[in-house]
């Protein structure tokens, strides 16, 4: 029964994982941008929730279109008026950027939050529902309902709709989206936007279960990055597949170890995936080549 516990707790972990590395991977897999400051987003969207949620009352999944616009509107200025001078420039010049602005946005969370710990504690956090003898808190279950929901949403948008149709035009032949009449300057922005919204949403739903500070981004980008190099760039079943396979390693390595390993498990797929199947899981050879 720990056993069944401790898998069940990965998935529902892993839900939150997946809609965690979305974001990054649709800014990595339209514009090759590697966005290390994607984790300092995720907090930033934590930030908001918690501010309205202490200051109203109202409930912390209430709180994530709140989150996503202002994270949308982020991305969208961020890339409008800083990344779009180095689109072209190496990948290890946008690294550079990123990380500098990875190192602004903590700081700035510093002077306006300060170092403490926060955390959001919903009248219903202790509640669970039980089956079978297996504990599913309604917190952890709300979030992965809403993470795939949300994730599945960016789905659609990307395949069933023209400005999805646009992004991914532009993702495969830029020159060729601009000769048939599409903006790629816009498209560029507003993919950057949607990569920040969904890091917003991410924060919200990561604040509901977990203590957050301004200094724990890294590990969410890195936890991205693992996710997106596993399931395959620009992959979304990869991505959410991916999620669940590091929420259960990270819920059994923490379960049957000690819970200071579970960052470690990260490193150890990382390397492993690279190793054995460079492009992931669902990764496409021809994206790999044409990110190149």
């Amino acid at each position: 029964m720990l056993l069944m516990q401790i898998l069940v707790n990965g998935i529902l972990l892993g839900g939150l994982y997946a809609c965690m590395a979305i974001g990054f991977s649709v800014i990595w897999g339209v514009m090759n941008i590697i966005n290390l400051a994607h984790g300092s987003m995720i907090v930033l969207g934590a930030y908001i929730t918690y501010l309205i949620t202490t200051q109203t009352g109202i409930d912390p999944f209430l709180t994530i279109p709140a989150s996503a616009a202002g994270l949308f509107l982020l991305g969208y200025l961020l890339q409008r008026c800083l990344f779009n001078f180095v689109l072209h420039a190496s990948i290890f010049m946008t690294l550079i950027l990123t990380f500098g602005l990875d190192m602004v946005m903590i700081n700035i969370n510093l002077a306006l939050f300060t170092a403490d710990i926060r955390s959001i504690t919903p009248s219903y956090s202790g509640l669970s529902l039980q089956l079978g003898g297996v504990m599913l808190p309604y917190t952890r279950l709300g979030v992965f309902i809403l993470a795939l929901a949300l994730t599945f949403a960016l789905y659609l948008l990307m395949n069933r709709t023209r400005i999805g149709q646009a992004i991914r035009a532009t993702a495969q032949d830029p020159r060729a989206a601009r000769v048939m009449g599409i903006d790629t300057k816009r498209i560029y922005a507003t993919t950057f936007g949607i990569g920040a919204c969904m890091a917003g949403v991410a924060g919200s739903l990561m604040a509901v279960i977990y203590a957050f500070s301004p200094v724990v981004g890294d590990s969410f980008t890195m936890k991205s990055f693992v996710i997106v190099v596993l399931g395959g760039l620009g992959s979304m079943q990869g991505a959410i597949v991916a999620g669940i396979v590091l929420g259960i390693a990270e819920s059994i390595v923490s379960g049957l170890l000690a819970p200071g390993y579970s960052d470690a498990i990260s490193f150890i797929i990382l390397v492993l995936i690279l190793v054995l199947r460079p492009r992931g899981i669902f990764g496409k050879p021809f994206i790999a080549e044409a990110k190149g």
